[in-house]
């Protein structure tokens, strides 16, 4: 297993770098959080036309580049860095990697091709009243034979929900857990928007009253909604990888800057333990998500290992380093003027969705056998 990036990653890195620092600012980033939709439609077309983001990790076959889990990986952790305000989390790192991983040719043909030119935005529905991320806590349940089913239940903290056009709803059906595919303006789909702390990413309740729906694959196919998301852990790990970068940063610039009793606050020890602490900690998260996309990229048996740490770590190492970002600035770091408690509140978030650390660490501990 390669454990370095490419020259052609790092420049994948560099440019989406510079993309995000003239299309994502700080004034950009607060806009668009208070927006219904959440994202600048005119960006979302660059992204796609200009970069090929959306298209980055789907295969040739239907319209992407054939990349893999490493660079998407890069992708989602300039993101984080950046605060992007956009459903390609919900778009890219979910929905596409389900409709991968289902692997049903007649309804990635469909999706896929739309999704890598950016003219669809998607997302999967999961978790339910409950709050639970696992999947045997689903009780929506699918109705009918063929491609011609009903959904009746309700589901939680759907990311992008509000906006979605496609929406892959898991629920139960005769022969297992099936994926399906609802329509955002589906007769019988309430959709309503969640207050949220983390302002920069919508999440939805979704109401679901006998609405019409398309089975995505045959039989059942847990494996294969656990397999993707192994792929969104992995990318939710690389976005949280970047913030916790970006926190460390602010922090440093910060310390060397401001002046207290006629020196740096920098050059105080108390500052120096905290910026040692979260450097180690951010190199750490950096070593456990990389090594989950790398475990993707090469077929690894330990995907569901890597992946679930790399969650659990790299959910304490963001939200540590945000709050330390903020410990560091002093008074001005407690301020809505400042863009501290955007990462702060962006951290909290994602340490909570798709289960916490501690759910994650029982998982690990499952899988190897303790």
């Amino acid at each position: 297993m390669n454990f370095t990036f490419t020259p052609e990653q790092e420049e994948l890195r560099l440019s989406l770098r510079r993309f995000l620092a003239d299309k994502s600012p700080s004034a950009q980033v607060r806009r668009l959080m208070d927006t219904t939709d959440g994202y600048d439609a005119e960006v979302w077309g660059q992204m796609a036309a200009q970069l090929g983001l959306q298209g980055l990790a789907i295969p040739e076959e239907y319209g992407g580049s054939g990349f893999g889990a490493v660079e998407l990986g890069i992708v989602f952790e300039e993101m984080g860095r950046a605060l992007l305000v956009a459903p390609f989390f919900s778009t890219v790192g979910l929905a596409a990697q389900l409709l991968i991983a289902v692997d049903d040719a007649a309804a990635n043909a469909d999706y896929l091709p739309r999704i890598a030119d950016g003219s669809l935005v998607a997302t999967v529905a999961v978790t339910e009243d409950d709050g639970a991320w696992a999947l045997s806590a689903v009780q929506t349940t699918a109705t009918g034979s063929g491609n011609d089913y009903t959904l009746a239940g309700a589901k939680m903290f759907v990311v992008d929900g509000t906006l979605a056009e496609l929406i892959l709803v898991v629920a139960k059906a005769d022969d297992g857990l099936g994926v399906f595919a609802v329509t955002g303006d589906a007769p019988g789909l309430t959709r309503t928007a969640l207050d949220t702390l983390d302002q920069t990413r919508k999440l939805a309740r979704l109401e679901l009253a006998d609405v019409a729906a398309r089975r995505i694959g045959t039989g059942d196919t847990t494996a294969a909604i656990e397999a993707a998301f192994d792929r969104a852990l992995t990318a939710l790990a690389s976005e949280q990888v970047g913030g916790a970068d970006r926190c460390l940063e602010m922090a440093v610039e910060y310390a060397k800057v401001r002046v207290q009793f006629g020196r740096p606050i920098g050059s105080f020890q108390a500052i120096k333990h905290k910026a040692a602490d979260m450097l180690l900690e951010v190199e750490s998260a950096k070593s456990a998500a990389y090594y989950a996309s790398w475990s993707i990229a090469e077929g690894s048996d330990e995907v569901p290992v890597a992946a679930s740490l790399a969650k659990a770590y790299c959910s304490e190492a963001y939200f540590h380093a945000a709050a330390e970002n903020i410990q560091i600035h002093g008074g001005i770091g407690y301020t809505w003027e400042h863009d501290a408690h955007l990462y702060f509140k962006r951290a909290k978030s994602s340490q909570l969705l798709f289960g916490d650390p501690h759910a994650h660490r029982s998982r690990l501990a499952d899988l190897v056998g303790i």
